[in-house]
């Protein structure tokens, strides 16, 4: 039977996170997840690296803190990933604050960046319609301007993988589901199936790790883990749009009537627009974006850009998320009110638990934990570890120019990038945003011949 230090249940960005500094501490180390690396939530946000301006508003100055921090230091080590653009945020005579007020908030987020963001700026109606032409001009009463970053969340998940991977203590399943977990004196016996060919394994651990996101409420019970539900689920959808579809020199982010924020960002040759803010009623896992999600961006997107000709046809696809939100002592506060801190539980003395958090902290979240975990285990915990670029790049790359596909190119990335079906080399390692069962090539390669490589 094979033994692990720590077995971790989960292959999104905290779990891909936390394997990696545990891995760069010498720990022996599993990770088992249920779909491909990053398919969930980890995929399912606005592609963004940022302190959270909105934030600010709830008084919540730490987190935007830690949170820019991480955005500059991510900008550092992955520039590949991820790069810092404009965003243009407009005030109208019917906006919640005035402009003294944004301004005042702007210079705020630039200081708890420690000046590290690029300066804010102001604009008057007159430059504001400049850099955002389809701008509605009625009330404008002019734009905020400041820096956050633009990343490839799937790609920052698995390159985190990777760079763990290189060290021989740590491995990974994909598509596996965990199906029991039997406690021992000295830690569990993990049971785990392959979803693609029914085999079982159970193998032997110190300490179990839970890093499910929104599954975990119902995942620790199946498994007889003590477990008080925790989690206010929101769902969030995204649209991206044809280029052109909306005219903008940069990213903007609208305030609507209902206090929502909604980003529009021009990236990857399309724009992407996101996100809304639901509880969640239905299956979480592979979630989809609801015609009435799409109804209602799409709504929002011709109040403030009215002649703008946004139809249905100016959708390429879609993809929804679910946000893991911590309850907060039981009080029953709106979703966009929820605190967006992590949270640690410890259900037993062999079992963590990383809850909420947002997508640019994970690397602190993770931090957090493994300076548990590694004592307990007998090492002294390294934490500048983490701050090292990360060693095996993906061979596609998301932004810019892109090499020509081949045949042995999708080859190497199913071998090198742990790719097991079509979707995921699509979604994941080439960054695609068309749907594949749409695709007629990939890259230039009839989509047929590659189908043959699955």
């Amino acid at each position: 039977m094979n033994e692990f230090e720590v077995v971790i249940v989960g292959g999104g960005i905290n779990g891909c996170g936390l394997i990696r500094d545990l891995a760069l501490n010498g720990v022996k180390t599993l990770m088992i997840e249920k779909g491909d690396y990053s398919a969930q939530t980890s995929q399912g946000s606005s592609k963004m690296l940022h302190g959270g301006i909105r934030y600010l508003e709830n008084l919540d100055f730490g987190l935007v803190q830690e949170a820019l921090e991480e955005k500059n230091l991510w900008l550092k080590l992955t520039p590949h990933l991820c790069f810092e653009r404009d965003f243009y945020l407009p005030l109208y005579d019917y906006s919640k604050y005035r402009p003294f007020m944004l301004k005042a908030g702007l210079f705020l987020y630039d200081f708890l960046s420690h000046f590290q963001n690029r300066p804010h700026g102001m604009l008057s109606p007159t430059e504001a319609l400049e850099k955002i032409p389809s701008l509605n001009p009625k009330g404008l009463l002019g734009a905020g301007k400041y820096y956050d970053g633009i990343v490839d969340d799937a790609k920052l998940s698995l390159e985190c993988l990777y760079d763990a991977l290189i060290e021989p203590c740590a491995s990974a399943k994909s598509y596996h589901e965990v199906t029991k977990a039997q406690k021992t004196p000295d830690g569990y016996l993990v049971t785990y199936m392959s979803l693609l060919t029914g085999i079982e394994e159970t193998i032997k651990t110190k300490i179990l790790v839970f890093t499910t996101g929104p599954f975990t409420d119902k995942l620790l019970p199946q498994l007889n883990i003590p477990w008080t539900p925790q989690l206010v689920p929101s769902k969030g959808i995204h649209l991206w749009l044809k280029p052109g579809s909306i005219e903008a020199k940069g990213s903007v982010v609208l305030t609507t009537r209902d206090n929502r924020v909604v980003f529009v960002i021009p990236q990857r040759d399309a724009i992407l627009v996101g996100t809304t803010e639901t509880p969640v009623t239905e299956d979480m896992f592979n979630i989809e974006a609801k015609k009435t999600e799409i109804n209602y961006l799409l709504g929002v997107l011709k109040q403030y850009f009215p002649n703008s000709e946004l139809t249905e046809n100016s959708i390429i696809s879609t993809f929804a998320g679910v946000r893991p939100l911590v309850k907060e002592d039981g009080a029953q506060e709106a979703l966009g009110k929820v605190s967006r801190f992590h949270k640690i539980f410890r259900p037993d003395e062999r079992t963590y638990v990383l809850l909420g958090g947002k997508y640019t902290t994970f690397r602190r979240m993770t931090q957090d934990l493994a300076f548990e975990i590694v004592p307990r285990l007998g090492r002294r915990y390294e934490p500048n570890l983490t701050l090292n670029p990360l060693r095996q790049k993906s061979i596609m790359p998301t932004f810019g120019e892109k090499p020509t596909l081949t045949i042995d190119m999708v080859k190497e990335i199913i071998v090198k990038e742990k790719v097991t079906t079509l979707d995921d080399l699509i979604k994941r390692r080439l960054s695609l945003i068309e749907e594949p069962k749409i695709l007629k090539t990939v890259l230039g390669l009839p989509i047929e011949e590659v189908k043959k490589l699955f």
